[in-house]
C-alpha cells in the first residue's frame, strides 16, 4: 500500500475509534479492568463516617487533630491484543471484511487503554507468530499498531490459537489483560492453552462472525474457496438440505466453542460484521 493511502486510512480509523473510546468506552473499560491494587495517595482531615482503620496516627499526633490516609487504585496495567491475521479474515459479505472490523476493534481497545494510562502490545498470529509489538504507551505507539494492522501481509494462511497462547505465556511474564480476537476457525485443540493463559492473565475472547457463515443465500451453483487451505469447491446453494446441513454444522460449532469458553472461565462476546461492535463491547464491559 502506498504511504499516502496508508496514512489516510490510519487517520480515518483514528478519528472514528478515538472518538468512540473517549465518549463511550473509556469509563466502561476502566470499571471492567481493575488495577493491581490500592496505593497511598495523600492524607486529609478526618470526617464523620471515615473508617477509623485509615487514621494516620503519626500525622494525627503531630498536628493534634485526626487525619486519615487516602488510597487510590494503582491503575497501570499491561494490555495485550492477540490478533488472528489468518486468511479467513479476508471474508465478509456485509458491511466490511472481518479483518477491517478487527482493525477497528484493536484501535478502540488501544485508545481505551491509553486513556487509562495502560500499556498496549500486540501479537499478530496465523499458524505462526507473524509479528510481536511489545507493550508501550503513547499515541505514536497506537498509530504504529493501526498501521501494522492495515498493512500486515501474513506469511502463513492458517490458524493456530494454541501456538499464539503459548507464545504469549512465554514472552509476557507480568499479569496482563489479554484480548484474543479471532473467528476461532481452528482445527487445533486450544482448550488447555486457553485455561493456562487465563490462569496467568485475564483473558477475554472477541469472536468475529459473518451471518452468511451460518446461513447461505439461495443463489444457485457457486464456486467457494477456503482462504486458509486454498482449496475450491462447488456448492449448490439452491439445495435446501445443503443449506440446512450448513446451519446445523455451524450451530454445533457455536455450542462447542461456547463450551470451551465456559470451561476455560473466560468472558467472551460475538461481534458480527454487519451489526457494529459498540453494543456487544459495552455489554461485555458491563458484565465484568
Amino acid at each position: 500500500m502506498e504511504t499516502a493511502e496508508l496514512l489516510k486510512k490510519v487517520r480515518k480509523i483514528e478519528i472514528k475509534t478515538k472518538g468512540l473510546s473517549n465518549q463511550i468506552f473509556s469509563g466502561e473499560y476502566h470499571s471492567a479492568f481493575k488495577g493491581r491494587g490500592m496505593a497511598f495517595s495523600e492524607v486529609r482531615e478526618y470526617a464523620p463516617g471515615d473508617d477509623v482503620r485509615t487514621i494516620d496516627w503519626n500525622v494525627t499526633a503531630r498536628l493534634r487533630t485526626p487525619y486519615v490516609k487516602v488510597f487510590e487504585e494503582e491503575r497501570e496495567l499491561s494490555v495485550m491484543i492477540l490478533v488472528d491475521v489468518s486468511a479467513s479474515g479476508k471474508f465478509g459479505t456485509q458491511k466490511q471484511f472481518k479483518q477491517e472490523l478487527i482493525t477497528e476493534l484493536c484501535a478502540v481497545i488501544a485508545f481505551s487503554a491509553t486513556q487509562n494510562n495502560d500499556k498496549i502490545g500486540v501479537i499478530f498470529f496465523s499458524d505462526k507468530i507473524e509479528k510481536f509489538i511489545p507493550p508501550k504507551k503513547g499515541k505514536s505507539h497506537i498509530l504504529r499498531i493501526i498501521r501494522e494492522l492495515i498493512n500486515i501481509e501474513p506469511v502463513q494462511t492458517g490458524t493456530n490459537i494454541e501456538f499464539a497462547l503459548k507464545y504469549l505465556s512465554n514472552i509476557i511474564k507480568k499479569k496482563s489483560i489479554v484480548f484474543l480476537i479471532s473467528d476461532f476457525y481452528d482445527t487445533h485443540n486450544y482448550s488447555d492453552a486457553m485455561k493456562v493463559a487465563n490462569r496467568k492473565h485475564d483473558l477475554v475472547a472477541l469472536r468475529i462472525n459473518d451471518k452468511h457463515e451460518s446461513t447461505l443465500p439461495d443463489v444457485g451453483l457457486v464456486k467457494l474457496k477456503d482462504n486458509e487451505t486454498g482449496k475450491y469447491m462447488w456448492l449448490d446453494t439452491s439445495n435446501k438440505s445443503i443449506r440446512k446441513q450448513l446451519q446445523v454444522n455451524h450451530l454445533k460449532f457455536e455450542a462447542e466453542l461456547k463450551d470451551v469458553f465456559n470451561r476455560s472461565g473466560i468472558d467472551y462476546t460475538t461481534i458480527f460484521t454487519d451489526e457494529g461492535y459498540i453494543k456487544p463491547l459495552m455489554n461485555l464491559f458491563k458484565k465484568r
